[in-house]
């Protein structure tokens, strides 16, 4: 049965940013620069971001012995295919001037003895060009930067609905310690990062449950390259490890790490140029072909000839000790772990959609930057660029007068997490195939239907008071029924393309087709349901 939820209370903003990371903060701070009224909105504290988790760099062209085209170059390869290269071409071109605004904020990068910015190597870079902060905390800093601006911020707010009308965007529905309100506003920013939580184990923060994905194909926009999740190479393996999983940094690769099984042999000898530090898809494609072979649930990476690791790399290094590992004298191990969206909503390099007042920035956007397969570090990159760009472009909606009139009604479809995780992992990861898709789907359909059972019995059963429904339930509530949504959607996406691209692997399709070189694209018929077109 559709239900609408009771508001309890009502606010106004010029911008609603949706996300309390890299992408929404630059957005909400170059609004706030040019007048407009922002209200940003975080479902969990000041460091519950993926941004404040982010340990690798910014990936911005040096200065020297460096440029704009090698950039792009480097990015389009790693991107199979997929990328809009006049979207690369801008994003990346905005890197030095993001970065150096950044600067301006307050933030600080790590520098070599010359006082110069120290810079880094990282998978898929033909040189030295990835900034850092903390040796592995860049994204500490970056958050800890834009923390401090003094934004407003409403913390443990989830958002339920982007509320659209004849002229674009009126309002977002949301849920708060005061129950749910609806904040009256001509634009909105999806900042919502990414779908990590998809799958048992994730680089990402618990609150990456694809709800910007849900929002906008709710709200009628519609979403492209779903099916590329890439898989991060190098994840800290510990028996049974699940949730969020301590990343070991690209990095650690990058300053002489290498990959190794248990009888010591080379992981990626033979299989790229590059060797250690090809693109992430082929590491983690590797890495999960040498698993199989074996027998094994990880391998190794030995960082043992890094001269001093531990300054280089503290919070790799306390992860490790935390886990009874010594970076410094015993080899780390790793497995690949769900990691970035490659994919995500449709918008041009200043983060718009068709939707007037509508926008999405950083990973929760496809800007065509990524491709098929996202180049390491140049998330924060597109964070920086497009959401600054967002913080500009929203000042076209100011004077736009609107107030919503009726809050939407919907019924929520939502699986069992854990079961929804699990088909997840086990069907829709690093290397997938048709029977496995078509089994996640089915069993999903299933699961969706006994959790709607479920919940109908529990509504029989208990008497619906003010305290019936705690911020906790509806919180859980809300994210899952986006997660759900939003494999959905994966599984369409992955179903479809039958080939081997980037980050997307089908067995039962090993090789790239060059008819599919093209975007997938997915909308919302009228019954809800997730639908394809290319």
């Amino acid at each position: 049965m559709a239900t609408v939820p009771t508001i309890e209370w009502e606010s106004d903003a010029d911008l609603v940013v949706i996300g309390g990371g890299i992408a929404g903060l630059t957005a909400a701070r170059t609004a706030v620069a040019r007048g407009l009224r922002v209200l940003v909105l975080a479902k969990g504290g000041p460091l519950d971001t993926a941004t404040h988790y982010a340990q690798g760099g910014i990936a911005v062209v040096a200065p020297q012995g460096d440029s704009v085209t090698s950039h792009v170059r480097d990015t389009v390869d790693a991107g199979a295919g997929l990328c809009d290269p006049a979207a690369v071409r801008s994003v990346v071109g905005g890197g030095p001037h993001a970065v150096a605004a950044l600067t301006r904020l307050g933030a600080v990068f790590d520098t070599r003895a010359d006082g110069a910015v120290a810079r880094t190597r990282e998978g898929g870079h033909s040189t030295r060009r990835v900034i850092h902060a903390g040796g592995d905390a860049t994204g500490a800093e970056v958050q800890r930067t834009l923390n401090a601006a003094g934004l407003p911020v409403l913390f443990g707010t989830a958002a339920r609905d982007i509320v659209t009308g004849p002229n674009g965007i009126h309002g977002v529905v949301v849920l708060s310690d005061k129950g749910f309100g609806v904040v009256h506003t001509p634009a909105a920013l999806l900042a919502t990062g990414g779908l990590g939580q998809l799958y048992a184990s994730s680089t990402n923060p618990p609150g990456a449950t694809g709800d910007g994905i849900a929002l906008a194909l709710r709200a009628g926009a519609a979403v492209a390259d779903l099916e590329f999740v890439q898989f991060h190479p190098t994840v800290l393996y510990t028996q049974g490890g699940r949730g969020r999983r301590p990343l070991i940094s690209e990095a650690v690769r990058g300053e002489g790490g290498v990959l190794v099984d248990a009888d010591g042999n080379s992981v990626t000898a033979g299989v790229h140029p590059r060797g250690d530090l090809a693109p992430r898809d082929v590491v983690a494609r590797a890495i999960a072909t040498r698993m199989r072979a074996l027998g094994t649930d990880h391998v190794y990476l030995d960082a043992r000839a890094i001269t001093g690791f531990g300054q280089r790399f503290p919070t790799i290094t306390g992860s490790c000790r935390a886990a009874g590992i010594d970076p410094e004298a015993e080899l780390i191990p790793v497995a690949p772990a769900a990691h970035y969206q490659c994919g995500g909503v449709v918008t041009d390099p200043h983060g718009r959609t068709p939707i007037p007042g509508l926008y999405a920035a950083g990973e929760v956007a496809r800007t065509g930057l990524h491709g098929a397969n996202r180049l390491a570090s140049n998330s924060l990159l597109e964070g920086l660029v497009v959401g600054a760009r967002v913080g500009a472009a929203a000042a076209e909606r100011r004077g736009v007068r609107v107030r919503v009139r009726d809050i939407p009604a919907r019924v929520d479809h939502a699986a069992d997490r854990r079961l929804l995780q699990q088909l997840m992992t086990d069907h829709a990861s690093i290397v997938r195939d048709r029977a496995g898709l078509d089994e996640a789907h089915e069993r999903m359909k299933a699961g969706m239907a006994q959790h709607r059972t479920l919940r109908a019995k529990a509504a029989e059963t208990t008497e619906r008071g003010p305290e019936a429904h705690p911020p906790a339930e509806l919180f859980a509530g809300i994210e899952d029924t986006a997660l759900t949504l939003a494999a959905q959607t994966v599984l369409l996406a992955a179903a479809a393309r039958t080939e081997s691209r980037g980050c997307h692997t089908r067995s039962d399709h090993p090789d790239p087709d060059d008819l599919l070189r093209q975007s997938f694209s997915v909308r919302l018929d009228d019954d809800g349901h997730p639908v394809l077109s290319r």
